[in-house]
């Protein structure tokens, strides 16, 4: 068996949250959040952490600079269980950092890369990667550094019998283009949002979106907030509706719908199953600030979880 059952490749960084911020905010005035929350953040970084509060075995590969930042970032992984390989630490480097600025319904996104875009897949153990069954890779569009060869390496795993999944998440440059054409062919499973679904076909229909990706990739499951999950194999499709619960903070639920999805998916369950278990992950993360605050709680982690999961 391996010893892991999914490994992360991606970015590390935190995030600092202001609320109750109005959404026309003024120049040269100094204005006042309601609420800050500092909490682990980056896509990549969410689903290491959540998956292994999980009771999932989870190794993330991954860089963060030699700065406060990394430390903190760091403890909250090992916090949670995540195996960390040798060399992520770069100390002449900075981590990343993501300022997001809540406007009620709305929010603003600011990020400053730092080491994000730095790790490579030269650098990469091929040792290391063979202790899991399965690859996940986020946050495609800022990992710059990996582009390079990433097609290569995800066909030389699929061939070891390793299974591989990517949610690109957005892309700053709003192109997706470059290397998603390539990853399209070398995954077994693509976790978009609706949004992302859209725009990687430049298709307003998410119904043809779906079909432009699923003559492409295996599987295909798209977040749709409130609205649950749509999940594609082949000819068949299902809609799984998402749990009705008030949200107190959105930021992470898509990584926390990855991380419950996949606890399913690599354990065999129904797809329909693992859509149903994403959305209960997603509505778990959205009951606390940030993206893995509600997964810290294990009291309340453990309750929600009892009463929510789906049983196949």
């Amino acid at each position: 068996m391996p010893a892991l059952d999914l490994i992360v490749l991606g970015e590390t960084n935190l995030d600092l949250i202001l609320y109750g911020l109005e959404e026309d905010l003024p120049i040269e005035r100094e204005v006042l959040a309601k609420d800050f929350r500092m909490t682990l953040g980056g896509s990549s970084s969410i689903l290491a952490h959540n998956f292994a509060t999980l009771g999932c075995r989870v190794g993330f590969i991954t860089k963060v600079g030699g700065d406060p930042l990394g430390v903190l970032a760091l403890e909250r992984l090992h916090e949670a269980g995540v195996d960390l390989p040798p060399g992520v630490v770069n100390a002449q480097s900075q981590t990343g950092v993501t300022v997001v600025l809540h406007h009620g319904a709305t929010r603003r996104i600011l990020t400053y890369p730092g080491i994000m875009g730095e790790l490579t897949v030269a650098e990469i153990d091929r040792d290391y990667l063979r202790q899991a069954k399965h690859l996940h890779i986020s946050s495609l569009f800022l990992q710059r550094g990996l582009h390079a060869g990433l097609p290569e390496l995800c066909s030389e795993l699929r061939a070891e019998g390793c299974t591989v999944s990517l949610d690109t998440n957005d892309d700053p440059d709003d192109q997706w283009g470059g290397v998603l054409d390539r990853m399209l062919d070398v995954i077994d499973l693509l976790l978009p949002n609706d949004h992302e679904a859209r725009r990687m076909t430049r298709c307003d229909d998410l119904e043809e979106a779906i079909d432009r990706l699923a003559r492409r990739v295996p599987v295909v499951a798209v977040k749709q907030g409130r609205s649950g999950a749509m999940v594609r194999q082949g000819s068949q499709h299902s809609h799984v509706p998402a749990i009705p619960i008030a949200a107190v903070d959105t930021i992470g639920a898509g990584d926390s719908f990855n991380a419950g999805f996949l606890k399913g998916f690599l354990a065999g369950e129904p797809l329909p199953v693992c859509a149903a278990m994403g959305n209960v992950a997603a509505a778990l993360s959205t009951q606390r600030p940030g993206g893995t605050e509600a997964f810290r709680d294990a009291g309340f982690r453990k309750a929600f979880l009892a009463q929510h999961i789906p049983r196949a």
